[in-house]
């Protein structure tokens, strides 16, 4: 079992590459006995504190099938159920709730807020999802890699879209795991500058090759995964009309996308899709598609992470 007890994980930074390594094996042995007795008392009588500023389906759902089927519980805290919604102090909350609990995950705004929470709780923190970084979904989809090709190291995975959170955590994780990325995205809608930071640093000892370009068909050469997320992420929809103009036709992962990729390329979405817009139809429900795969793998890496920093 990967060694993160009392540990946070904001960032896929915050995890070595033999960190990754433990947490996706111990996943995929989750997955394979998934509701044997040994799984559903590994966490009792743990307490997980969720918080939430934006809106969640697969993040919600799956921490709390986790701390249930693990024989824990979780408590499903909205932005404005908490005082911190009427100006009580982050730090201040997260010194209060750990008293209560044994872990916080929190799907924020700003990557600053999920910061405040970590270097204020005395519990272990888990960013479900901020502006910046969305490590539990890369850590699921490593996990949704290695099933479907036996390995990680050694792949390329091409990343077509908007530089937001997901790619920014696919740089980071990619490189530090030892798979090549290239990003296709439009001008000034590229990943953070810590990310490609992080990323060229993780690259030299990794060994991998990081790629920024303008052009979807030049990052998806040879590609073994293209991956793309939705134009207008959370909080953005007053400029859906501007982004889709910029974004589209072009950026869209068709099957024309996929001709300079390898034959047997999959296609990777984090979810909620766009259909038309990011991808097309035939794409994302055709047989290249792994994105219900992914889903499902949510799950079974919660369960990971959760044991690791509280079990």
């Amino acid at each position: 079992m990967a060694k993160l007890k009392g540990k946070d994980l904001l960032s896929l930074a915050d995890l070595t590459k033999e960190n990754i390594k433990e947490l996706l094996n111990q996943a995929g042995k989750l997955k394979k006995r998934k509701r044997s007795l040994t799984a559903t008392i590994a966490l009792r009588p743990k307490v997980l504190a969720m918080i939430f500023q934006k809106p969640s389906t697969r993040t919600r759902i799956s921490f709390e099938t986790a701390m249930h089927q693990l024989g824990g519980h979780a408590i499903n805290l909205s932005w404005h159920d908490l005082q911190v919604s009427r100006g009580e102090t982050i730090e201040d909350t997260a010194r209060v709730m750990s008293r209560y609990v044994d872990a916080i995950m929190a799907r924020v705004n700003l990557h600053s807020d999920i910061i405040k929470l970590a270097e204020n709780a005395t519990v272990p923190v888990i960013n479900g999802l901020s502006d910046l970084y969305h490590p539990c979904q890369i850590l699921a989809d490593f996990l949704t890699i290695l099933e479907r090709r036996k390995q990680l190291e050694g792949l390329k995975v091409a990343y077509v879209g908007d530089g937001n959170n997901v790619c920014n955590t696919l740089l980071v994780g990619c490189s530090r795991v030892g798979m090549d990325i290239s990003v296709a995205h439009p001008e000034g809608y590229g990943p953070s500058a810590e990310a490609v930071g992080l990323a060229g640093e993780f690259s030299k000892s990794s060994g991998t090759k990081v790629e920024l370009t303008m052009e979807p068909e030049t990052a998806a050469r040879d590609a073994d995964v293209i991956y793309t997320d939705t134009f207008v992420s959370m909080g953005q929809e007053g400029e859906k009309d501007r982004k889709l103009n910029v974004f589209l036709p072009k950026y869209q992962v068709t099957e024309k996308t996929f001709q300079s990729a390898k034959p047997d390329a999959i296609f990777m979405h984090c979810l909620p899709a766009h259909r038309g817009e990011e991808v097309a139809g035939d794409v994302i429900d055709g047989p290249r598609s792994v994105v219900w795969d992914e889903a499902e793998n949510r799950l079974h890496i919660q369960k990971a992470i959760l044991l690791s920093l509280i079990g």
